[in-house]
């Protein structure tokens, strides 16, 4: 089967959150299981650099907004590579959606119709040589795609291919004013009720959710918390409407990037039977982040948007409890400028016992998931989240609230289930500084019991969230739709 990955950003390309890891991940799983996979992106720099063999494409017609296409090739993967080149839109260095100073691009609306106009062109001949049967969309940036497959087909009179869209944060939804409406290219009727329209906006995530023929989100949590008004976005409706065609597929971890084992970005490799290593990257982390070398008291990691959805209220508000139990803290991410100067105070008041580095390291981050005792993933709500993943798979016990695909991936340490042998981190349910604390107190005993602390590490090691498996059911949904 053929299918077109349609995204923004990828790894190890481009990446501003864990939409890119997935992006990065899945196709390669999906030609492993027999597909015919290739991915369009825009050319932004550091995806363009990063692909020294794209060569333009002679094409079945011209580009809108006076592009052309370029295919090369997705580095490590040997996955066709499409690359939107459109100067005028995509030359931007930095952050693909916003400018210096975190501001939107005011044509963002343009940047992101071309990108799910020429996945739709992809299943129409656009390329001689090959042609998508189904047209997979991930997030707001593609939700165009399914619109325009939808009008292609209406004025063809015969159906070119089938979509899936992808949701990977509801809260993200690409609303633009309503007077951008005629720079999209699609029918007038689209803006209505059952189309674009939301609250008198267009919205292309809605475009998503409306136009194509199955919707995925990113664990089996999320698909059920999105179809009620607390984390619906104002869309629940929408997809209550859809529940038939709405499946969970839980996010997976890429072996071959997140791997202990074979890991070249960490100071020492491990793995669940040899676990001398982690403790030696957990000297080496608090080295590098002026830390005192400390190993009788847990040191908890951050790796995040420093965002209020991601429970950063919660961890400055346990501050104190973290400090009086001795506890250290790292931080590495960037975001809101009122929680970043919180922690770099925190950081500046505790020299010894928290760090904070604002922005993102690739490498760094690996050095911090190896290096701590506990991944701390509190959030508000959490579609998937990856780094509790990444804390699974490196031993890192993940605290998390039991929300999204956090509920899914993670149980907690409580006394039946270290009892049963189950737990794998912490959990906490009502997103109160109480429950947080709570869940930080069970991570202080457990740690003081090396032999049970051990036990659990080496068990949530062992958790399989395998992209192969996850690959199988996207393929299932692809299948659904040729029939």
């Amino acid at each position: 089967m053929k299918v077109l990955q349609v995204c923004a950003e990828i790894f190890p390309l481009l990446k501003t959150g864990g939409l890119a890891d997935v992006c990065g991940a899945l196709p390669g799983a999906l030609v492993r299981r027999g597909c015919d996979v290739r991915v369009l992106v825009p050319a932004f720099p550091a995806i363009l650099r990063g692909v020294p063999d794209a060569k333009p494409l002679a094409t079945g017609g011209e580009l809108p907004d006076g592009g052309r296409l370029l295919l090369g090739t997705l580095p490590g993967t040997g996955v066709p590579l499409y690359l939107i080149d459109a100067p005028a839109l995509y030359a931007r260095e930095g952050n693909p959606y916003a400018d210096e100073a975190g501001q939107p691009y005011i044509d963002n609306h343009r940047r992101f119709a071309l990108l799910g106009r020429v996945g739709a062109l992809l299943a129409d001949g656009f390329d001689p040589s090959w042609s998508a049967q189904v047209v997979h969309g991930h997030d707001w940036h593609a939700g165009l795609a399914p619109a325009y497959l939808r009008a292609a087909q209406l004025h063809s009179g015969r159906r070119q291919a089938g979509s899936v869209h992808t949701v990977h944060n509801l809260a993200f939804q690409g609303t633009f004013p309503l007077d951008v409406l005629g720079e999209l290219g699609l029918p007038a009727d689209f803006y209505q009720t059952h189309g674009l329209e939301f609250h008198g906006q267009v919205s292309f995530m809605k475009a998503g959710l409306h136009y194509a023929d199955r919707i995925t989100t990113v664990s089996p949590t999320y698909a059920r918390e999105i179809q009620g008004e607390e984390q619906g976005c104002g869309l629940d409706g929408v997809l209550r409407a859809r529940s038939g065609e709405l499946s969970g597929i839980l996010n997976a971890v890429d072996d071959a990037v997140w791997n202990p084992a074979i890991d070249e970005l960490i100071p020492a490799r491990y793995d669940g039977r040899r676990l001398a290593g982690k403790g030696r990257c957990r000297l080496a982390l608090q080295s590098s982040f002026g830390l005192g070398p400390q190993t009788d008291r847990p040191l908890f990691g951050v790796v995040s948007r420093l965002t209020e959805q991601k429970g950063f209220n919660l961890i400055l508000e346990g501050l104190p409890q973290l400090l009086e139990r001795g506890g250290q803290l790292v931080v590495l991410g960037t975001g809101e400028p009122g929680l970043i100067a919180a922690l770099v105070q925190a950081a500046k008041t505790h020299p010894g016992a928290i760090a904070v580095k604002v922005g993102y390291d690739e490498e760094l981050a690996h050095r911090v998931v190896a290096g701590v005792d506990v991944m701390m993933v509190p959030s508000r709500f959490e579609p998937c989240g990856l780094t509790q993943l990444y804390g699974l798979k490196y031993g890192s016990l993940p605290l998390v609230r039991k929300v999204g695909g956090l509920a899914d991936t993670v149980v907690d340490s409580s006394l039946e289930n270290l009892d049963d042998g189950s737990a794998t981190g912490f959990v906490f349910e009502r997103f109160e500084v109480d429950d947080y604390v709570a869940a930080l107190r069970r991570a202080f005993a457990l740690f003081k019991r090396k032999g049970e602390w051990q036990e659990v590490q080496r068990r949530a090691m062992a958790q399989a969230f395998d992209w192969d498996a996850a690959a199988a059911q996207y393929i299932a949904q692809y299948e659904h739709i040729a029939a």
